[in-house]
């Protein structure tokens, strides 16, 4: 009687039951839909061939990663580790083909082996080790990014040149990570559907007692489904690595984030059993229509997070409700002809309706024009740091004194996403763009886009490797580490101990100015340095890592500090010490810092004047896109504030 009447109620519900639960069974396909329609109608740049190859290889990454956690996901486990991992497998095969001489062919086998011994590692920590995948995971997360570190010694390796094709397009159109995401999402539906380790997945996640009782040797399956994330894992390494023709030792954080949020989007339940490969691929395609219209339509990078939380949030409450109405995604392959007819009609149907749809609100473009000021782009490789919040600050100053329109994106220091903002630029036909890079050899492909299309950019703090700019507006931070060392020196007199807070990791700005620090150095025989540790830019890690040195070394004298908010970090760490027993040195003469230096707690800051940076990038930008003449090389010149000149510095 119970199955009579449940089966009843479909029939019962009628055709507002049937749409619900039809909207509830393609819930992400409708928000793809809608998401597609809105930024074509709010932007005319969205809907162009361009653009839309663009969102395809922004989301290849994304979509590769969360294929691998696709399969964990329906077994009801997690993976954490395929961000690190990813960058790991890319370093190693960077590092064995370039450094260690090995043919390319075999390193890209050694990288792919490397991720599938991360992924059967973490599979036997969890099925022999009886850990939490969870926590198994997250361990990886830290040794798979530490190895990356180790491996590189903190900097970027560039890319084999017969492997960066796979950055590259074929015919110059067809981008080869959208073709190498379509072929891996083809691996992951045959292997959930078609084969037996798939439906092992699927049975593991729907009950794993029940799957263990029937005969399956779960242990041994869970190795094999977390090695297959491992694998999907270095492919998606080495298509990020490839886009950036190098191998960054940070690549790809926080992407594991992405990965199981598009998974999740796309339909799979974080509670097993559920899940299909067209899901993932519409989830990974959502976060990237997202965050390629928010750029369109210049929302603050801020705000773009808080979207994609809501996203995120969203998608979850729709499997509650998706669960709790009955309507689960089937596994791959077990439903019947009839409900794979119905699916296929309902994808076909959506197809229409959204062509109509995006065709009818791209004649409202049509003929429309954006009026008669330029549009400039400024692409920040941070936000979270008041040196580049400074550069904002007075680009933003100089081009609401010019009449241009600008658009400020920040990347969060992350390679990938300053390449996708670049991109972004270069498809919406930009007067001139301006780059902040987060690597300079990382930003060099999305640089020679924009070249390609005749729009000039201008660099600014840091160059741009292997591509033409139109300028480059910086300080010169070598130089500027130098002032710091000797201005330090003559404050200890000659003689002393002293410890180093180094910047993040692979970051030109922190090789060049612990570089210029070192070569300053040599001049003072008598100082000594104790320690060098990075903490990454970070006022908060520069207190840590500044009150565990002292623990080390009590009687230490001084600290050179590569930026002022480790050296703010540091001074709150010395305490009462700071500027009497132990003297600071920082780096980029932001107002905390001068306020530091002006009480006396930091001796001093090598000051950079970034609100100038700003100002200067954007006139140059404006010259260039009015084919001016413009100089090659803009220096804004550094200068050391102490206590007695920091009254009349203006930044």
């Amino acid at each position: 009687m119970a199955t009579d009447t449940l089966k009843s109620k479909p029939g019962a519900q009628g055709a507002p039951g049937g749409v619900r639960r039809l909207l509830l069974e393609n819930g992400a396909l409708t928000a793809l839909i809608v998401l597609v329609v809105a930024m074509s109608a709010l932007s005319g740049d969205f809907l162009t061939a361009d653009n839309l190859l663009n969102v395809g290889v922004q989301a290849a990454v994304t979509a590769i990663l969360a294929f691998g956690v696709t399969f964990v996901i329906v077994s009801a486990g997690i993976d954490l580790s395929v961000g690190s991992v990813a960058a790991l497998s890319a370093t190693v095969l960077a590092w064995s083909a370039t450094e260690a001489g090995i043919p390319v062919a075999l390193a890209v086998l050694l990288a792919v082996a490397t991720g599938i011994a991360c992924g059967l590692v973490n599979g036997f920590l969890i099925s022999y080790g009886k850990l939490p995948p969870f926590i198994a995971t997250l361990a990886m997360l830290s040794v798979g990014r530490g190895l990356s570190l180790v491996i590189s010694q903190g900097s970027p390796i560039a890319f084999p040149d017969s492997v960066s094709h796979l950055g590259d397009t074929l015919g110059g159109w067809l981008p080869v990570p959208v073709l190498v995401m379509i072929v891996m999402g083809l691996i992951t539906a045959f292997v959930l559907g078609r084969t037996y380790i798939g439906r092992s997945m699927y049975a593991i996640g729907g009950n794993e007692e029940a799957a263990r009782l029937s005969g399956l040797r779960v242990k041994r399956q869970k190795l094999a489904i977390y090695a297959f994330s491992g694998l999907f894992a270095a492919a998606a390494g080495i298509v990020l690595a490839s886009r950036l023709s190098s191998a960054q030792p940070q690549a790809a954080q926080g992407y594991e984030l992405d990965a199981i949020a598009a998974v999740v989007i796309g339909g799979a339940s974080l509670a097993g059993g559920t899940g299909k490969a067209s899901g993932t691929l519409i989830g990974a395609l959502i976060l990237a229509v997202l965050r390629n219209g928010l750029n369109l339509l210049s929302v603050s990078a801020f705000w773009q997070q808080v979207v994609i939380g809501v996203v995120i949030a969203l998608a979850v409450l729709l499997d509650t409700l998706r669960r709790k109405a009955g309507a689960t995604t089937p596994a791959a392959g077990t439903s019947g002809g009839g409900n794979r007819g119905r699916q296929a009609l309902t994808y076909v149907i959506a197809a229409v309706v959204a062509v109509a749809v995006v065709g009818a609100t791209s004649l409202l473009h049509n003929g429309s024009s954006g009026g008669t000021s330029k549009k400039v782009g400024l692409s920040l490789s941070t936000l979270n740091n008041p040196f580049f919040v400074q550069i904002r600050d007075g680009a933003e100053e100089q081009a609401k004194k010019m009449g241009v329109d600008l658009t400020v994106t920040d990347a969060q220091n992350d390679a990938s996403q300053q390449a996708n903002q670049l991109q972004n630029f270069t498809s919406e036909g930009l007067s001139s763009i301006i780059v902040n890079p987060v690597d300079s050899d990382a930003a060099g492909p999305s640089v020679r886009s924009a070249n390609k299309d005749d729009i000039p950019v201008i660099a600014v703090d840091r160059g741009v490797n292997d591509a033409e700019t139109a300028a480059l507006v910086a300080s010169d931070n070598v130089e500027g580490g130098r002032l710091g060392a000797r201005a330090l020196a003559e404050k200890l007199g000659g003689k002393g101990t002293i410890a180093i807070l180094q910047g993040q990791a692979g970051t030109s700005a922190s090789r060049e100015r612990g570089a210029g620090f070192a070569a300053g150095l040599k001049e003072y025989p008598g100082i000594k340095v104790v320690a060098k540790q990075p903490a990454d830019f970070d006022r908060t890690k520069g207190l840590d890592v500044m009150t565990n040195l002292l623990q080390a070394h009590p009687d230490i004298q001084g600290v050179f500090a590569e930026n002022d908010e480790m050296a703010l970090g540091a001074i709150k760490a010395l305490g009462s010490k700071a500027g009497k027993s132990v003297q600071v040195v920082g780096f980029d003469g932001t107002p905390d810092g001068l306020k530091a230096v002006g009480a006396g707690t930091l001796y001093a800051s090598v000051a950079q004047q970034p609100k100038e940076l700003g100002r200067i990038a954007v006139r140059n930008a404006l010259k260039a896109a009015e084919d001016e003449k413009v100089e090659r090389t803009v220096k804004v010149p550094v200068k050391v504030v102490t206590k007695e000149n920091v009254a009349g510095f203006e930044g």
